[in-house]
This record gives structure tokens, sequence and C-alpha cells, in this order.
């Protein structure tokens, strides 16, 4: 038969709700009278068996932020196995085992060591054991129990935001919604009251209001105004408890804005409005502006102006700024002081955007009057006409009056006005004019022929303010009179074949005539009077202002007679009839028998075998541009032959070098490196001229240098010997310096620097020695030692 043990939970619960206990029979009230066991079969742990007492228990419960100074009891472990004589051991296993939670291995007692918090973890899962002290083996089972934290209300209300910001049109109804806000309690929802919120308003009464369990915000007050009121702040309070006393609460704030609505209608701050304008100001340009007030906002003010009535709606106009809802007034016409000098307009501001909801505050638009003076300015005469078209004959006397323009004051002074002719138009000065009464006359005869139109500016200014002037343009046309004769179209010169035959057209003539006919030219040609009994050809009249020159007999000898002048008359129908004589040249040539030309004894009009004046010219010059280019190109061939292969002016072959610094003399320059001198070896024994190129090329002979030679004065020697009996030395002259001072120069250093300090104690005497050419220089320093000594 299988032994049952019984593994009993004792336990102590501070105060005890009916929620938080797992009953197993019937429910109680109030702390239990009897022990409550946690009975366990040995085979499995699942498996709960009722035992005779009433009540069974698998879990403690345990107060949150316990704020005792001793560690806080939790219950008490037993096993029915235990006799009392500490042979059992407890232990104790699972969440937070050891360390948030101990045992009495003895006693089985449970402490909770540190303060809990529920909101962190709601329930621990335990287990518990135990086990002979002696063998450590279980004399019960493994049993699984929970502790459970026992709420209390330690946490407020807290609003998902910090503030919330919202927006409703103004003028809303009763009632409307604004927003919703929202608090959660972290405390445990099923346990009391403590997690129950209920909203409430602090701040923002009579305005709004709040639903007390849904926290949804809304409007408590009829027609509130943007334009008094635009922002609102309103205070939200959520407390838990369900509100009652004692409970924890949270608040959040509320940015309420009321959002404008086209509640109020434009008005103009006055009912008129006073403007000036100068009756010179041009079309378009603004008059004045007037503004209606709107107190809405944004599209709900904007405004559109418009004139209604008055006497000057055609005159000007009136348009809005998009920017600042002005209306500006512009004139549309130019305004006369003398006509009309005071318009009166109405006009009217209308808004462009109404809602319908509010029409019943009135109309959405207000009307002003607007008086507009017209200033009087001093204005430039005006012409009769805009511009003016004169005719004038041809050839007609100076001093011919041609026309009249004429300008007024259109001011009410009626100041005169003076004439004169703007002579950038009329450079040549053709035309006068009288300052008095604009009167326009000749001042050089006219040319049609010359020029048909002339266009010319006349000036109109005020005597008492030259200032104000106006122009006006004249265009005057000269009309033709027949002083031309008609000439030839061309310059006729014809030929006639020796062969001729009597009767033969050689020629047809044309002529022109520079002036204008309305009727049209007819021309008529007759040979001249002293040619026509005596001359070897005919003309024949057309009638259609041409005419044809005929041969009057067979055959012509060019020997005899080589050229023949025919004299022809022109005469037109014009009055007064204009004629001239214009002659016709006429060359006797041979030609074969179909009457071409073959050749005259002048030089032919047509050589289709031989070349041109111009052609034979043209290749003569390029045959002499051609032999110049050759010439020239060989004789520079030929100076490039002998020029210097040194041609820079910095590469020199002897350098005179001038020392104008405190440097290191040779070291410093690009001069001849006298180390050189020095270490004759390192010379170029077969280094050649570089001056110029050489016809012929001698090998220059050099004679050997000892090795032992390091006296400069014998290397310089020696190559002076050289030089002199060198066969490829220049034959022009050439300088060679040699700075060398041996230590036994009289000199010595002629360093400036050096002569200022040792010039007290130089002898100059020396310089005497040199020869007559130093003589003047020892005087000089002789006597500038005889000026110290004294």
């Amino acid at each position: 038969m299988r032994t049952y043990h019984c593994f009993w939970l004792l336990f102590w619960a501070g105060q005890p709700h009916q929620s938080f206990l797992t009953p197993l029979s019937k429910r109680t009230s109030g702390f239990p009278g009897k022990e409550k066991v946690l009975v366990l079969s040995g085979n499995s742990r699942r498996d709960l068996h009722r035992s005779k007492r009433s009540w069974m228990w698998n879990q403690f419960f345990l107060l949150e932020e316990y704020t005792g100074t001793d560690y806080q009891y939790v219950g008490k472990l037993h096993s029915d196995q235990d006799k009392g004589d500490g042979s059992l051991k407890y232990i104790l296993s699972g969440d937070g085992a050891g360390d948030l939670f101990i045992i009495n291995e003895n006693t089985g007692d449970i402490q909770a060591t540190r303060r809990l918090d529920r909101e962190e973890k709601p329930v621990y899962i335990l287990r518990a054991q135990a086990v002979n002290r002696r063998t450590g083996r279980p004399v019960e089972p493994e049993s699984e129990f929970i502790i459970k934290i026992h709420d209390i209300n330690d946490n407020e209300p807290m609003f998902t935001k910090d503030v919330y910001n919202a927006s409703i049109p103004e003028m809303s109804d009763v009632g409307t919604f604004v927003v919703q806000v929202t608090a959660t309690d972290a405390d445990d929802p099923t346990y009391g009251n403590s997690a129950k919120v209920v909203y409430s308003i602090l701040q923002g009464q009579p305005y709004f209001s709040v639903e007390s369990e849904t926290g949804v915000i809304k409007t408590a007050l009829l027609n509130m105004d943007r334009e008094n009121r635009e922002q609102y702040q309103v205070v939200i309070q959520a407390k838990d408890m369900g509100g009652q006393m004692g409970g924890l609460s949270g608040t959040t704030t509320v940015n309420i804005t009321l959002t404008d609505v086209n509640d109020n209608p434009p008005r103009f701050p006055q009912s008129t409005y006073q403007f000036r304008a100068p009756e010179s100001m041009p079309p378009d340009s603004p008059v004045g502006r007037i503004k209606a007030n709107d107190a809405d906002v944004d599209e709900n003010a904007e405004i559109e102006y418009s004139i209604t009535e008055g006497d000057g709606y055609d005159m000007f106009g009136i348009t809005t700024d998009k920017d600042t809802q002005e209306g500006i007034i512009t004139v549309k016409k130019a305004l006369d002081f003398e006509n009309k000098n005071l318009y009166i307009l109405k006009v009217e501001a209308t808004n462009t955007h109404v809602d319908p909801r509010f029409l019943y505050l009135g109309p959405f638009k207000d009307s002003a009057t607007v008086r507009i003076q017209v200033e009087d300015v001093d204005e430039p005469p005006v012409f009769s006409r805009p511009a003016y078209i004169m005719e004038v004959k041809e050839g007609v006397p100076i001093n011919t009056v041609i026309g009249t323009v004429t300008a007024q004051d259109p001011d009410a002074a009626k100041n005169p006005v003076k004439y004169s002719v703007d002579r950038h138009t009329d450079m040549d000065r053709v035309f006068n004019i009288n300052s008095g009464n604009g009167s326009i006359f000749t001042s050089k005869p006219l040319d049609r022929e010359t020029l048909l139109w002339h266009n010319i500016t006349v000036i109109a200014a005020e005597i008492n303010n030259p200032k104000q002037s106006s122009r006006v343009p004249v265009f005057i046309k000269v009309l033709d009179v027949n002083d031309n004769a008609p000439e030839f179209a061309m310059f006729y010169e014809t030929f006639v074949c020796e062969n001729a035959k009597a009767e033969q057209l050689i020629q047809t003539l044309s002529a022109v005539d520079k002036d204008d006919s309305y009727s049209g030219h007819q021309f008529s040609f007759s040979l001249a009077p002293e040619a026509a009994s005596s001359s070897n050809f005919t003309l024949q009249d057309n009638r259609d202002n041409t005419a044809g020159i005929f041969t009057r007999k067979t055959r012509y000898n060019r020997h005899e007679m080589s050229t023949y002048f025919l004299p022809v008359v022109i005469s037109d129908n014009d009055y007064p009839i204009q004629s001239s004589t214009e002659t016709v040249t006429i060359r006797v040539c041979a030609c074969d028998h179909r009457g071409k030309m073959l050749s005259c004894n002048a030089e032919a009009l047509i050589h289709p075998t031989g070349l041109s004046t111009g052609a034979l010219i043209a290749i003569l010059l390029c045959i002499i541009i051609l032999l110049v280019t050759v010439v020239l190109f060989a004789a520079l061939r030929r100076q490039r032959k002998k020029e210097p292969l040194i041609i820079s002016k910095e590469d020199i072959r002897d350098n005179i070098v001038s020392y104008n610094d405190e440097g290191g003399g040779e070291e410093d320059t690009q001069a001849f490196d006298i180390g050189t001198l020095r270490n004759p070896e390192a010379i170029d024994d077969n280094k050649l001229r570089r001056d110029i190129v050489p016809e012929t090329l001698f090998m220059p002979r050099r004679t050997a240098t000892a090795r032992d030679n390091t006296d400069v004065r014998d290397f310089i020697n020696q190559r002076l010997k050289e030089n002199d009996t060198d066969p490829t030395a220049p034959p022009y002259d050439s300088l060679a310096t040699y700075a060398y001072e041996g230590n036994g120069s009289v000199a010595e250093s002629l360093s400036s620097l050096e002569s200022v300090t040792t010039d007290g104690d130089q002898d100059y005497d020396y310089l005497s020695d040199w020869g007559p050419r130093f003589k003047k220089l020892a005087d000089m320093y002789g006597a500038m030692d005889s000026d110290k000594d004294s």
C-alpha cells in the first residue's frame, strides 16, 4: 500500500482580500481561523488532494512598498515529516530565492529582504523542498507555490502627452468636439479603484468642459469670437480612486486656438477720401490708395475693390494689392485741368469669400466716396496737327513760303509761343521758319532729282518758359519741274563693217530723263542739223522712245576714215521742252562674210585669241614678286651663314664683373672662376671658340704644361704666348682682363671699405711713376692729403 505525505504551506497576510485568494472550496471572508495546507501526493506534484481541513493554499500574499525596518514576513513552510527534532532542512528555489526571498532552513519561515514593487513584477514563482539534513535526500517531493504582490495605490495617473494642441473654428456651437486626452495608471486595475481614473477641468471654464470618464474636451460657451480672444489654455486633471479623496492625480495642458471664419464684413474707416492728381500724370499712374479694414485673416480678409459709379468712371480704375489688401486708384486716360478739374467716384469693397452661415450679420461689403482734384500744370505748347505734309516745286526762289505750323499753350495763361527748326534734322539749313507765326520758307535752292523728300522737325516753346516745348514732324515733298533734258540711257560706241550694205541697221538708241512725267515720257530723236545732210548714216525715230542708226552707203574704208562721230538730238514733250545733243561713236572694222567683227584700226573691241592688258600686267607682277622673293631668300641664307653662334646678350666670352656689394667675390657671380687658374690641368685643351663659326678648323697648338707649375704668373705668361702664336685667334679686338694683384702689388686691395680705413696712411706718390696718364690722379690725391695735414 502506497504511503502519502503532506507538505504544509502556512502563511500570514496582513489584510487578505477575497479576489487574491485561491479557494478550493467555499468562499470565506476575513483571515481564515485555521492553517492552510498545500498537500501534494508523493507521485505527482500536480495532483492536489483535499485534506480534512477546509482550506488548502498554493499562494502567499505580500504587500508592496513595505516601509518597515525589519524583513517583511511572507509565510511558513512545514512538512508533516517534520518531528521537530531538527532532522529536516527546508530549501527554497525559484524567482528571487536566496536574494529577494530567504527561508529559515530549520523552521521554514520565509521573509522578503527588501521592498517590492508590484508594477515591476507582480508574481514570483518559487519551489519548496524538505530534505534530510543528514543524508541530503528529499523527504517530500518538490512543491511549487506563488508569492503574489498585493497592490497599493502608489502610482498617479500619467497623461500620454505633456501638452496637447488643438484648434476649432470660432463661433462653434456648444458641445463641439475639441480633443480627447488620455491618462493611464500603473496600479492594478483588478484590485480596488487604484487604477480607476476620473477627468476634471481645473482651468478653462466656462469656455470648455471635459467628460469625466472619456477625457473628451468640448466647447461649453456659445459664439466664441476669435477677434476677441484667439488662444485658450485649458488644464485637465486625471485622478485615480474614482476621484475619491486620497486618490493620486496628474495634470496636462491643452492649448486651444480658435481658427478664423468670415464673420466680419469689410469696413472703410472713413466715408470720404481726398486725392490730388496733376494733369501731366501719364496713364496707369497711381493716384492714391484706400483700404477697408477686415477683422478676419487670410482668405477671409481678401477684398475686391471696384468703382461702381461717378463722373470719372471711365477716367480712373482701381486694382487690389494682394499683399496689403489696399485699393490702388490709377489714371486710365490723360487728365486735362482746363477741361475738368474735379472727379467724384464711389468705390466699393467686397469680400471675395463669403460664408453663408454669417450672412445674417449684414452685407459683406462697404462703400466710400473718393474725390480727385486735378491740379494745373504748366504744359508745353500743343500743335494743331500731329504731323504736317507740305509740297513745294523745285527751283523756287529762296525765301519762298511753303507752309505754316501752328501751336498754342493749352494752359489758361495762354503764353506766347516761338518756333524754331531742329537743325539736327536739317543739317544743310535748306529751310527756315518764322519764329513768330510758324511759316516755313526755303533758304537754299531745291532739286527734286537730288532729294525728293525733306523730313524736318519744328520745335514750339513758350517764350516765358523755354523748357516747356514740343516737337512736330514736317514732311516736305519737292515737286518736279521739267528742268532736265533727256539723255542716252548708256554710252553708245558701235561699229560698222567695211563691207556693210546701205540701209543696214547698226545700232538702236534709247533715252532716259531724270524728270518725272505724270503722263509718261515721249522722246523724239533726230540728227543734228550740221550732220543731217553730210552724214554717212541716217537716223530713224521709232516713236517708242527708241531710234535706229542705219548706213547710208555701201562699203566703208577704215584706212580712209576709221571713226565717225554722229551727233543725235533728243527732245522731250513736257513744258518747257528740254533737249540735248548726244554723240554716237562709230568705228569702221573688218568683218567676215557673216558680219562678225575681226579687227579695227584702233584697239579691237573684242579680241578672243589675245590677252587683255590687265591680264598681262598681273602676270608681270607675279613674275617680279617671285624674283624678289628668291633674291631675298638667297641673301638671308648668305647672312645666316656668317651669323655668330652666340646671339644672347648674356652669353659673353669675356666677362667684366662689377662688385657692387660685399659678397664673396667670384663665388657670388657668374664670371670666370679664378680657381681654374689654380688648376691648369682641368682646362680642356680642345675647346673651340663659341662666338663664330670657323670656316677652317685649325687644331689649337698648346705647349706642354708643367705639372708642378703652380705659379699663376707663369701660367698667364704661358697662355699669352700661346694666343700670340695661335692661327685661330680672332682678327678683331678682344678684351682680356686678368684681375690678379700678386703679393708685390703696390695697390694691394682695391676694396672701397678698406680704402676708407687706410686712406690716411696711403702714399700716392707711386702714381707719378705710372706715366702721364696718372699724373693728374696723383696730384689730386696728393692735394687731398695736404688738405688733411693742414
